[in-house]
């Protein structure tokens, strides 16, 4: 893409539909969500740590709080420390055709550079945002169309918080040109497959993403240079740019109703599907049978000894549905993870690759499961889409429910105060510091 044409659109008055918008308080309050539930996590502690000991600011002015925690570092630092945070429970958005996630390393970037920004306006902050979510988009599909390996969404999704940064620190055009293929080159090039055949605390490398795209920032800002990046200006990736400004993706991420990888998503409606029209337990199950796609099929496959292998689980999280009814942050972490229950239903669960389903990925993520009881009855769910998208969206109900559950650590009262925020942000009056003032001090639980 012309850098002028990305600069007019990232630096100007891009015409921003209402509706993008208000999908994108939508997007960011359900992010912030997720980040309150995973504080808890090793995860987070040890990234708020590092980044409080080793990341910290040079001045008073360069400093941003920590999100759910209150402790100070550096803007590059925090938004490291929240967005590892976010990542290591998989509840955050996400927009299919990237393979990835946006949410998770540009609404971390975005309450760290607010912070010193008082006066910032909550619509002046969405419009920040969801013109993030556009560029990260589609430097994601450059990505993938022109590499061989599958990358994991810190290496594009830093060109998101890059633009982000720009924006709201007032750089010029050449400068965003710079922190882009800053980003671009220090953007973490992660093997997402590694990262699912070895479930680890790396998870899909948002935390460095995030750094490292708002480290592109402050480097450019001080004269800094890096450019070009490719995903942006080759002209093989012109035509995943053109429609800038015209197909607001931002409005097509889905809203994830569990903290299990997407591709499980399919299955787990089709397993609950079945449950709720014929009323069978786990003690009535003698097998089930998975067809997915072909990246599902290599999702971890027994049981987990770690939240980060349950998260990229397909059988255990099958399995939890069946004995506990539901997958929720309990349902991946402590206890749950040795449930000698869902280890008995794990056992009994065969999946396998149907290359129908793999054709629709990354479009859609496809499955249908058959369920065999003991008593001999056989039934099948059909194929199923993994709902919480365009094609199934979550009701607003919905997503209001998983966000008090993932916010039970912060008490009643602080989590419906963010909640209500989400209306507010549209609202021409509203400062962006009015939502920041209740995400930085620690859960209560």
């Amino acid at each position: 893409m012309n850098p002028d044409d990305l600069a007019e659109f990232v630096l100007g008055t891009p015409d921003v539909p209402e509706s993008a918008l208000d999908f994108a308080a939508t997007l960011l309050i359900d992010t912030l969500g997720v980040t309150a539930g995973s504080a808890r996590l090793d995860a987070g502690r040890i990234a708020r740590d590092h980044a409080v000991r080793f990341l910290a600011a040079g001045t008073p002015a360069e400093t941003a709080t920590l999100l759910f925690d209150g402790r100070t570092a550096s803007m590059p630092g925090a938004a490291f420390a929240a967005a590892t945070q976010t990542d290591n429970l998989d509840a955050h958005d996400g927009f299919n055709p990237t393979k990835g996630h946006v949410g998770c390393a540009v609404v971390p970037a975005l309450c760290a550079l607010a912070e010193s920004e008082p006066a910032l306006s909550a619509r002046d902050a969405l419009t920040a945002l969801a013109i993030s979510y556009e560029v990260a988009a589609r430097a994601a599909l450059s990505l993938h169309a022109t590499v061989s390996d599958y990358h994991t969404s810190g290496a594009w999704n830093a060109l998101g918080v890059a633009a982000l940064g720009a924006r709201l620190r007032n750089l010029d055009a050449d400068r965003l040109r710079q922190a882009l293929g800053i980003a671009e080159y220090h953007g973490p090039r992660s093997q997402m497959m590694r990262e699912i055949a070895n479930p680890t605390m790396l998870h899909d490398g948002s935390g460095m993403g995030a750094f490292v795209g708002l480290t592109a920032v402050l480097l450019a800002e001080e004269g800094f240079e890096g450019a070009p990046a490719i995903t942006v200006e080759a002209d093989e990736v012109a035509e995943r740019w053109g429609d800038l400004g015209q197909n607001w993706t931002v409005e097509q991420n889905y809203i994830k109703p569990y903290p299990i990888c997407r591709w499980a998503h399919a299955a787990i409606d089709a397993l609950g599907q079945l449950r709720e029209e014929h009323g069978f337990a786990a003690h009535d199950v003698s097998a089930i049978d998975v067809n997915t796609f072909a990246e599902a099929a290599e999702l971890f496959p027994g049981m987990p000894e770690t939240t980060s292998h349950a998260q990229y689980s397909l059988a255990f999280a099958l399995g939890a549905l069946l004995v506990h009814g539901r997958i929720g942050p309990d349902q991946v972490t402590g206890k749950a993870l040795s449930d000698p229950e869902i280890k008995a239903v794990v056992g009994k669960i065969q999946v396998s690759e149907d290359r129908r389903h793999s054709a629709r990925f990354p479009e859609g993520r496809w499955s249908d499961v058959t369920v065999h009881l003991s008593d001999g009855r056989t039934m099948s769910s059909g194929d199923v889409n993994a709902k919480g998208g365009l094609e199934t969206p979550l009701p607003h109900d919905a997503v209001k429910a998983k966000f008090l559950e993932m916010t039970r650590c912060l008490g009643h009262d602080r989590a419906t105060a963010i909640w209500e925020m989400r209306d507010c942000l549209t609202e021409p009056d509203t400062r962006f510091a009015e939502l920041l003032r209740l995400i930085h001090a620690r859960p209560v639980t």
